[in-house]
C-alpha cells in the first residue's frame, strides 16, 4: 500500500515532474483532496505517487535488422539496373551507418529496385538470386519498420517523464498536431507491412522531429497516475463518511449541505471532471493512434518493450494505467452520489 501523508502547504516539489513548469495540476489535485476533507470534517491525508516506468532504453528497442549477405550485394550491385545504385550507396561509408529511417526507405528502395530488375534478369543466375533477395528483404522488413517508429531517439522525447503534467488548458492544439503524424504513419505502417513498398515515406522525418520537441504522452502518463492517486485519497474520505462514521446517520439530522454542494459542483463537477475530459480526449487522439503504431506489429515488439506497452499504452488488462483511471473514476463518481444521496443533497446546479 502506498504510503501515505498528511497535507502540508506549501507543497514541495517531491518528484521531476512536480518541479515542471506545469506543476501546478499536481497542487490543484492535492487542493481538491484538501477542500473535500473539510467539507466532510476529516483530516486529509495524500498518498504517495508511485513515478511512471520510462519507455524502455534505445537499446532494448531497437531489433538486430538481419542482412543480405556481402557476397550477393557486391554480385548484385554489378548488375545494372535502378538496383545497381541502390547497392553501391548501401556499400558506401555512409550507407553502413544508417539512421532507422534511413535504413527502411534503403529496404523499401531495395525491393521495388530488384522487382524492377526481374523482367531484365537473363544472366545465369541473377534471376534467382534476385528473387531470393526480394524475399529476404520482405521477410525482414518488418524490423526495419519497427526500428523507424519505435526504435528512434525521437519517441524517447515524446515519452518523456520530465515535463510535468497535461496542461488544464491550451494542450489540445500540439496533441492534434502530434495525432496526425501518428495516424499518417499507422497508414504507412499497415501498407508496408501488408506488401506496398510505394509507401511515401518523406513526411516521416517531420513526424520524427515533432515528437522530439513535443512531451505531450509522457504529460499524459503522469496525469493519469496523478489522478488515480489523488482520486482513490478523495474517495478513501467518501467512503469513511458514508459507511465507517456517516456524515448524514439520519435524514435530516445533519445537513452540510453549502459546503457539499460547493466542493461537488464547484470543485469535482466545475473542476476535476473538465480536467478528466480533457485528458480523456487526450488520450483518444493520442494515446490510442500510439497504440495502434505498437499493436498493429505486435508480431515484431521485442519483449522488452511489451510489458511497457501493455500498461502505458493499452487499456484492456487490469495493469493498465488507464484502466486504473477509469476505475478511480467510476468508484469516486458512485462515492459522491452516494453521499450526496445520504445527506439529501441535490447534485443539480
Amino acid at each position: 500500500m502506498p504510503e501515505r501523508r498528511t497535507l502540508i502547504a506549501p507543497l514541495f516539489c517531491l518528484t521531476l515532474a512536480g518541479c515542471a513548469p506545469d506543476s501546478g495540476v499536481r497542487g490543484w489535485m492535492d487542493e481538491y483532496v484538501a477542500e473535500l476533507a473539510g467539507a466532510l470534517e476529516l483530516s486529509p491525508e495524500l498518498s504517495g505517487i508511485d513515478p511512471v516506468a520510462q519507455i524502455p532504453r534505445r537499446r532494448e528497442r531497437v531489433l538486430n535488422l538481419p542482412d543480405l549477405d556481402m557476397g550477393i550485394l557486391d554480385f548484385l550491385s554489378l548488375y545494372g539496373c535502378e538496383l545497381q545504385y541502390v547497392v553501391g550507396e548501401r556499400n558506401s561509408i555512409m550507407g553502413r551507418v544508417m539512421q532507422p529511417l534511413n535504413q527502411l526507405r534503403y529496404e523499401t528502395r531495395f525491393i521495388r529496385a530488384a522487382q524492377d530488375c526481374l523482367p531484365e534478369a537473363e544472366r545465369e543466375g541473377v534471376k534467382e538470386e534476385l528473387e531470393g533477395a526480394i524475399e529476404s528483404k520482405s521477410e525482414t522488413l518488418a524490423v526495419a519498420v519497427w526500428n523507424a517508429t519505435w526504435g528512434v531517439e525521437e519517441i524517447e522525447k515524446l515519452f518523456t517523464l520530465s515535463q510535468g503534467y497535461y496542461p488544464r488548458e491550451g494542450g489540445a492544439t500540439l496533441v492534434d498536431e502530434l495525432a496526425a503524424g501518428v495516424r499518417q504513419l499507422n497508414q504507412t505502417v499497415a501498407g508496408l507491412l501488408t506488401g506496398n513498398f510505394d509507401e511515401p515515406l518523406d513526411y516521416v522525418g517531420e513526424v520524427h522531429q515533432r515528437w522530439q520537441a513535443e512531451h505531450r504522452a509522457g504529460q499524459l502518463l503522469n496525469s493519469v497516475r496523478l489522478l488515480t492517486t489523488r482520486l482513490d485519497d478523495a474517495t478513501a474520505l467518501l467512503v469513511e463518511r458514508i459507511e465507517t462514521d456517516p456524515l448524514c446517520p439520519e435524514e435530516g439530522a445533519r445537513q452540510p449541505a453549502a459546503a457539499l454542494r460547493e466542493t461537488y459542483e464547484g470543485s469535482y463537477n466545475g473542476g476535476v471532471e473538465a480536467y478528466l475530459a480533457s485528458v480523456g480526449q487526450a488520450r483518444k487522439a493520442l494515446i490510442e493512434p500510439l497504440e495502434k503504431l505498437a499493436t498493429q506489429q505486435s508480431d515484431t515488439m521485442p519483449d522488452a518493450f511489451r510489458e511497457w506497452y501493455r500498461r502505458h499504452l493499452t487499456s484492456d488488462t487490469a495493469q493498465s494505467l488507464w484502466q486504473q483511471l477509469d476505475g478511480a473514476v467510476e468508484a469516486h463518481d458512485r462515492r459522491w452520489q452516494q453521499l450526496l444521496g445520504q445527506c439529501g443533497v441535490s447534485a443539480e446546479s
